[in-house]
């Protein structure tokens, strides 16, 4: 299933992780993991940001993806999404 991952770092671990040169490394080890098919960083609400777009398969692959987040003192939201064809495809489906 597509899910779209968005997470906020809080400002003082992302500062440290700027500084120790550590922030590279767990942006490539998210995105190593996740494979994702889009990925956008941003600011949101004050905060370093990144959503990101990939397809999961099981939700036992939750805790291994998003450990690396939680560890870098992220606020996470999980949900799942459509591109406009998944859309088309629901809406084709529906009874009127």
């Amino acid at each position: 299933m597509r899910m779209l991952l968005t997470a906020q770092m809080d400002t003082e671990t992302a500062n440290r992780a700027v500084s120790d040169g550590t922030l590279p490394k767990v942006i490539e080890e998210i995105v190593e993991h996740l494979k994702p098919e889009a990925a956008y960083f941003t600011l949101r609400n004050g905060q370093r940001s990144c959503l990101m777009v990939f397809e999961m398969e099981d939700s036992a692959q939750m805790p291994p993806l998003l450990e690396p987040l939680f560890h870098a003192n992220s606020s996470v939201s999980l949900q799942p999404a459509m591109n406009l064809d998944d859309l088309r495809a629901g809406l084709g489906g529906m009874k009127r």
